[in-house]
């Protein structure tokens, strides 16, 4: 447990690394921090510091740099977010990937970092669906969404089925069926589909089988602006396997979008802080991130993505204040 005098100069250790990016001595913690206190007793408290995994010495230097763990501790208890006056910022309600676009464009604008949004995930209603013959025993599947979007799907059956057949599976899936998910489908399905009849109950059952769902979506993209802005960050610029490692990160954004989906799991601004655990795939990079809303529903996160040392407090303001902006954008869309 640290005390008020230990916490302090944590504090002020944090923010003038993150200020200027070179390690910390004892006589710039001193001025720092404001305590009149002797170059000997903040090495001391310096020390056990660096004993708690705190800090660390980088190299032969004297000075010392938050580790992983004092960013978090420095993150959770330490931080206050002043609401800073930050641009006029709007973002027009349009179509979600041109609102997602632009959201992640003014994430890196705003931050001087890396912008990321994945789109939206939301959950698979169909509004009508049809069944065309193809040749026997296989079908094409057409399913309508309120939005107008059209997804086709090829299904084999076990039977051979007559036109009138098709169309009268398709009238009565669409006069009980229309406007639930495709999960709520499937799990009506379990209890109702005895009472159908056979040809009936088989032919939802193979549609809603191969119907997308927000569970089984593959299509889930992340959106990525200002990866150039990381060639202007010392922290990179100055080690090339470092921003090698960003780029490829960027590149497969598989990483991204596991970080964003547990993101979204998570009201409110979150920081991963590079280093702490697995999530965050190396220790220079840290993610601040917050879930976006469509109508009342969570259904994708954004973030800025940026080197450990970045100024926090900014950082939380930016990314609250965007997620606030693609909520509105999205649900108010004409």
């Amino acid at each position: 447990m640290l005390d008020d005098r230990a916490k302090l100069l944590l504090k002020a250790l944090v923010e003038r690394y993150i200020a200027d990016g070179q390690p910390v001595g004892s006589r710039t913690l001193s001025r720092a921090s404001g305590l009149e206190l002797s170059p000997a007793t903040i090495r001391n408290v310096m020390a056990d510091l660096e004993e708690l995994g705190l800090i660390a010495s980088p190299h032969t230097s004297a000075g010392r740099i938050p580790t992983a763990r004092g960013y978090r501790l420095f993150v959770d208890t330490m931080l206050t977010v002043q609401r800073d006056q930050l641009p006029a910022m709007q973002l027009m309600p349009e179509q979600p990937q041109k609102v997602i676009a632009n959201a992640a464009q003014l994430l890196s604008n705003l931050s001087q970092f890396v912008g990321v949004v994945m789109s939206p995930r939301r959950p698979s209603v169909f509004r009508h669906i049809e069944f065309m013959r193809l040749s026997e025993k296989r079908l094409l599947v057409i399913i309508v969404s309120p939005d107008g979007d059209v997804q086709n799907r090829v299904i084999f059956t076990q039977a051979d089925y007559t036109s009138s057949q098709l169309v009268e599976a398709a009238n009565f899936l669409n006069t009980n069926y229309s406007g639930l998910t495709m999960e709520q489908v499937r799990e009506r399905l379990q209890t109702e589909v005895e009472m159908l009849r056979g040809e009936i109950g088989t032919l939802m059952q193979a549609a809603v089988s191969v119907a997308p769902d927000a569970s089984t979506e593959t299509t889930d993209t992340v959106v990525i602006s200002g990866e150039r802005n990381l060639l202007s960050v010392t922290d990179f610029s100055s080690d090339m396997g470092n921003l090698r490692r960003a780029f490829d990160l960027f590149e497969q954004k598989t990483q991204i979008l596991r970080l964003l989906d547990i993101s979204s799991k998570a009201e409110g601004v979150r920081i991963f802080i590079g280093g702490e655990s697995q999530v965050v795939p190396f220790e220079e990079l840290s993610v601040v991130s917050a879930p976006y809303e469509v109508d009342g529903q969570i259904v994708g996160t954004l973030g800025v993505i940026g080197p450990t040392r970045m100024p926090y407090d900014k950082m939380i303001q930016i990314v609250d204040i965007t997620s606030k902006l693609v909520t509105n954008a999205l649900s108010h869309r004409s």
